[in-house]
């Protein structure tokens, strides 16, 4: 048995210091999909506290040890959609009082020019708009930088069926975007 596989079982148990083991392991991944994720270093270390409390406090109910990797990034994955929907509902209220112009809404995106932005709230609109395995799987790519084949050992899928996936969600975005 590996030692990543005695470290969750352990942790199951609820030995603290495997489950230290285990985060210690995949701490970079987290933190670089979070801030890839969100563009901003806070925001992503918020993410990523949360995504271990939360495991660590449901740690009991992870049914397959080798899935421990892909079920801690599914967690984290929430906590970040969390996030953009909280980015997103703060530039709404702040669109809808009137507070600022587009460009000073640029703690949230990067500085642009009005459609620009208008174009960046659409795809991200869109994003959400997909299943949640296709968000994971698209993050993981796109601003995780993972290739196919380590998403696929993550997410335990078939290489094939993650490139599906990702294609599938991408050209759902870009049909809605009226984009071929």
């Amino acid at each position: 048995m590996s030692d990543n596989l005695k470290l969750v079982k352990a942790a199951r148990r609820g030995d603290v210091q495997a489950f230290a083991e285990l985060y210690e392991d995949v701490y970079e991944d987290m933190y670089r999909f979070a801030l890839y994720t969100l563009k901003h270093t806070q925001d992503a270390e918020d993410v990523v506290s949360e995504t271990v409390a939360a495991a660590y406090a449901s740690i009991r109910k992870l049914r397959c040890e080798e899935a421990f990797k892909g079920w801690i990034f599914r967690i984290l994955s929430n906590k970040c959609n969390e996030k953009l929907r909280e980015y997103a509902r703060r530039t709404a209220s702040l669109e809808e009082q009137g507070a600022c112009r587009a460009e000073e809404v640029s703690g949230l995106f990067t500085a642009a020019p009005q459609r620009d932005m208008e174009e960046h709230i659409l795809v991200r609109k869109l994003f959400f708009e997909l299943e949640e395995e296709e968000r994971l799987i698209i993050a993981m790519h796109v601003f995780g930088g993972y290739k196919s084949r380590e998403i696929a050992q993550i997410l335990q899928m078939n290489e094939n069926t993650v490139r599906s996936k990702e294609s599938r969600g991408l050209k759902k975005m870009a049909g809605k975007m009226g984009k071929p």
